[in-house]
């Protein structure tokens, strides 16, 4: 009675949400088409929250038995397939394959998963929601959807007909649907698979970390332990290529564990959703009195920010040029899902690594997207093989993608070979990378290609005290006083900004530096000027998030002035006697 009660209630449901109506026209399709077909596949799309409301059996065995579930609508579409003589072809109701599509979890702890807690629960075979970043993911292969099976036996009844379906199930691999060990239950003499019946369908692989995972990639140093793993996602059919490198999902699906050369927790993914972020309210009540006070010019907050700025790093008042450039990359990276148009490079000359390094390494930390590439690891995406022998290519993020919407610091460029440097080039100039897949090294007839959007600022900086850079033999190559002959000249000009970080000169006073030094040596965490106290970094934080969601807009004066600059400098540099050599892209970024 109870089951007989959940058809009943399934049956209104379809009839109330319109999937009632979806099924018909499907229905439709099948019957209409003149091919034949041993699985028929129906994908309904499921509201927990008004299924729990019009029966809370029903609603619990789709939240916490969705397979159960999926034979109650499965036995109601067959009924209804039979009393409208909805599909002439159709036999047995194990030829109907049901899949539920979830819009949503109830926002309750029991219904998360966290991919950063151990164990993870692949046991219970229910929905659980998640959230994380796409790292990697493979290229599209198939998977058997549904196949039919005969007895062997000519004499048996059931050598004939449909009685013998196998359809995959969340978890199961390719061996539970596909197998040459099957016996028949009549006669107990093996079945055979009817080929020309097999249906196939898209299969992908991608693997997400927890968004708290970033923290590894931007170089905290906060003493605090953690830990984190990636979990694979398998992607089939209509789910395949809806899942992009370095973007954010939430993902309802169910954990099942898999065993390849080592055993895996992977998720079947049910539904996808993409994460944006939350837009920041407003800023903190320190920096609103501050623009408050500052309003009468339209330079002095802007001045004054870049003087205060990481003075956790460096006195303020010190590096105010490099300090305001960063706060401008800052204020261009992005948290929702669409392109990084102005994106701003930049590239710093120092003699000072060490104190430069610190405060870009502070910088990245104010942005969700910051990450701190590490040498041992890949700027930008390479190949592998798939550990789960589906024969599909694995393509590994690299630091660039999974710094989308953000920034990745590179370090010293020295520390990058010659060919990395040429391919860094030709991404700062084209914003995109394609990855080439030759099919005869992972086992495919062709070769592939597949290009990626790289939407993210590039900071590095090199060090002109090195002692390659000492004894190596100066070309006539400056700009102003700063020698650039030793960074290929065409890397160079990639780059959005150039900044001269010299030392000696009056913007950068030694002895403020070196007795902040000293200081922070005794004290790692004291707060050593009064601006540190009045603006914390969470206050920078939030100043950041609120600024780069703003819709900015020039005024006419800005116009004018822009206008007139590209008018000006359109005439110097055309003037063939004193003219100058400004190169279209760094025109572009003034």
């Amino acid at each position: 009675m109870s089951n007989l009660k959940m058809k009943e209630a399934a049956l209104i449901y379809l009839d109330r949400s319109g999937g009632l109506q979806k099924f018909i026209d499907d229905c439709k399709y099948y019957n209409d088409s003149k091919q034949s077909y041993a699985v028929y596949r129906f994908k309904i799309l499921i509201n927990p929250s008004d299924v729990v409301e019009l029966d809370a059996e029903l609603g619990n065995h789709i939240l916490h038995q969705p397979l159960k579930a999926a034979e109650v609508f499965q036995s109601v579409c067959f009924i209804a397939v039979k009393t409208l003589s909805l599909i002439g072809q159709l036999q047995t109701e194990t030829q109907i394959n049901i899949v539920l599509k979830l819009t949503h979890l109830p926002p309750l702890p029991s219904y998360g998963l966290d991919l950063c807690e151990f164990p993870l629960d692949y046991t219970s075979q229910r929905f659980y929601m998640m959230q994380g970043i796409v790292i990697a993911m493979t290229t599209v292969t198939k998977y058997t959807q549904g196949a039919r099976f005969l007895c062997s036996d000519e004499a048996c009844p059931l050598s004939k007909g449909f009685q013998y379906i196998r359809v995959h199930v969340p978890g199961a691999t390719e061996s539970a649907t596909i197998r040459n060990d099957f016996l028949c239950n009549l006669c107990a003499s093996s079945l055979q698979e009817d080929r020309k019946f097999r249906v196939l369908g898209d299969k992908q692989i991608v693997e997400i970390i927890a968004t708290k995972g970033l923290h590894a990639f931007q170089g905290h140093s906060n003493n605090q332990p953690f830990r984190f793993q990636s979990v694979t996602i398998f992607l089939r059919d209509e789910s395949v290529n809806k899942m992009n490198i370095g973007n954010e999902y939430k993902i309802i699906g169910i954990p099942t564990c898999v065993k390849t050369s080592q055993t895996a927790v992977c998720i079947e993914a049910n539904s996808i959703t993409f994460c944006n972020s939350k837009v920041p309210s407003g800023i903190s009540d320190n920096f609103r009195c501050l623009l408050s006070l500052t309003s009468s010019s339209c330079w002095k907050f802007t001045a004054i920010l870049a003087n205060i700025f990481a003075s956790q790093i460096t006195p303020p008042g010190t590096y105010n040029l490099l300090k305001l450039c960063l706060l401008m990359s800052l204020v261009q990276t992005t948290d929702r899902n669409k392109e990084l148009e102005d994106c701003l490079d930049i590239l710093i000359i120092t003699s000072d690594t060490l104190l430069i390094d610190r405060l870009l390494n502070f910088s990245i930390n104010l942005v969700p997207r910051g990450i701190r590439h590490l040498v041992s690891a890949e700027i930008f995406p390479t190949l592998s093989r798939n550990k789960y022998g589906t024969g599909a290519v694995s393509i590994q993020a690299g630091s660039a993608l999974l710094a989308k919407g953000g920034i990745c610091f590179i370090g010293d460029l020295a520390s990058h070979k010659k060919d990395k440097l040429e391919q860094l080039q030709s991404v700062l100039e084209s914003r995109n990378i394609t990855v080439y897949i030759p099919g005869k090294k992972f086992g495919e007839d062709t070769d592939q290609q597949m290009t990626f959007p790289v939407q993210c600022s590039f900071w590095s900086f090199v060090d002109m005290d090195s002692s390659s850079r000492r004894n190596a033999q100066k070309i006539n190559t400056l700009i102003g006083q700063m020698d650039c002959s030793l960074i290929p000249a065409n890397l160079v000009e990639a780059f959005g900004l150039l900044i001269n970080c010299n030392e000696s000169s009056p913007c950068h006073p030694f002895l403020s530096t070196v007795q902040h030094t000293l200081k922070k040596a005794i004290n790692p965490e004291g707060l050593l000027y009064a601006a540190s106290r009045q603006f914390t970094t969470e206050d920078f934080e939030k100043l950041l998030a609120f600024a780069k969601n703003l819709n900015v807009e020039f005024s006419l004066e800005a116009e004018r002035m822009t206008h007139g600059y590209y008018l000006a400098s359109r005439r110097i540099r055309t003037d063939s006697i004193c003219g100058s050599k400004l190169s279209a892209s760094a025109l572009k970024y003034l």
